[in-house]
């Protein structure tokens, strides 16, 4: 019940998942990281971890991404919105290795991360979810995690056959538990990842990828579907990784959530990036205001003048 200190999102909503987080505050590593930081498209940042330079990418004559330049912060939670149709998702894919840009670079971490596969990015560090949840279906919470551990002697196939991974299984284990006891989720290990809720999955998804160990995660739109319970729980836990010092970007519609854990937004619209800056400054910026409204925005605005 509100207001009861034994309250915990996650059992109350029924079902289970989301964690005792509640209204814990979680420090925030990058408060003042974007001071002196010019709020304009593909401003430089003092520490990025993830660089976008003259990246494009068209579809028979469509051109659906064309950005110029593009830092994202290391340490500080980075949002990219847009309207629908804006190119997030593509730029998103072309980020993690999932498409390939026909022209430009991505570079990670001071390496080069364009034209690698996403499983070389992820031994780099830098892992992703996806918008419709990508679980193995068939197999159980616990298997899905440990699955998602990094350089695991079993995958060698002599390794294998001389047995020497069983120590290794067991640290994975171990890690995998830890991990769902953070997420609430430790009494649904045993049970098939196909049967749990879309707001279950979305945070198997999430817990799955610290099992990496990454520097960066990418969520794609984390909150799309999830309940009110497990959504708070959710930014509880994009907030929890930024206080670990895991670098954060995710798309989300819902600007709510982008004012409450973001530092930093960048702004799409027909595949360009149209503006960045603090949460706070991007709802009052015109280019914004015009992508998202359009046509309606320019009449309203011409109405207001005549007036």
């Amino acid at each position: 019940m509100p207001g009861s200190d034994d309250f915990e999102l996650g059992r109350t909503a029924g079902g289970g998942g989301a964690s005792s987080l509640r209204e814990q505050e979680w420090p925030n590593p990058a408060a003042g990281a974007f001071d002196g930081v010019e709020p304009r498209p593909g401003s430089p940042k003092p520490d990025p971890i993830l660089v976008a330079t003259s990246v494009s990418r068209t579809f028979g004559g469509l051109r659906a991404v064309d950005v110029d330049h593009v830092e994202v912060q290391r340490g500080a939670i980075t949002a990219l919105i847009g309207p629908n149709g804006a190119g997030k998702t593509t730029f998103f894919n072309l980020l993690t290795g999932f498409d390939h840009p026909d022209t430009g670079t991505v570079t990670f971490d001071g390496q080069l991360a364009s034209g690698r596969a996403p499983y070389e990015l992820a031994t780099k560090g830098m892992v992703r979810t996806f918008q419709l949840t990508k679980v193995l279906a068939k197999m159980s919470v616990l298997d899905n995690m440990m699955l998602a551990a990094q350089a695991q002697t079993g995958e060698s196939m002599w390794k294998g056959l001389l047995r020497s991974w069983r120590g290794q299984e067991r640290a994975v284990r171990t890690r995998a538990l830890e991990v769902l006891d953070q997420f609430n989720m430790t009494h649904m290990q045993d049970e098939f990842a196909g049967a749990l809720s879309g707001g279950q999955r979305k945070l198997l998804e999430m817990a799955r990828s610290l099992m990496a160990d990454p520097k960066l995660v990418m969520l794609d739109e984390p909150m799309a579907g999830v309940n009110p319970a497990l959504t708070q729980s959710l930014l509880g836990h994009v907030k929890r990784l930024r206080a670990e010092g895991i670098t954060v970007m995710f798309v989300e519609h819902d600007m709510d959530v982008v004012r409450d854990i973001s530092d930093w937004v960048v702004v799409m619209a027909e595949g360009v990036v149209i503006a960045e800056g603090p949460p706070d400054s991007i709802g009052r910026n015109q280019a914004v205001i015009d992508a998202y409204l359009g046509s309606s925005s320019a009449a309203l605005r011409e109405g207001t003048d005549g007036d």
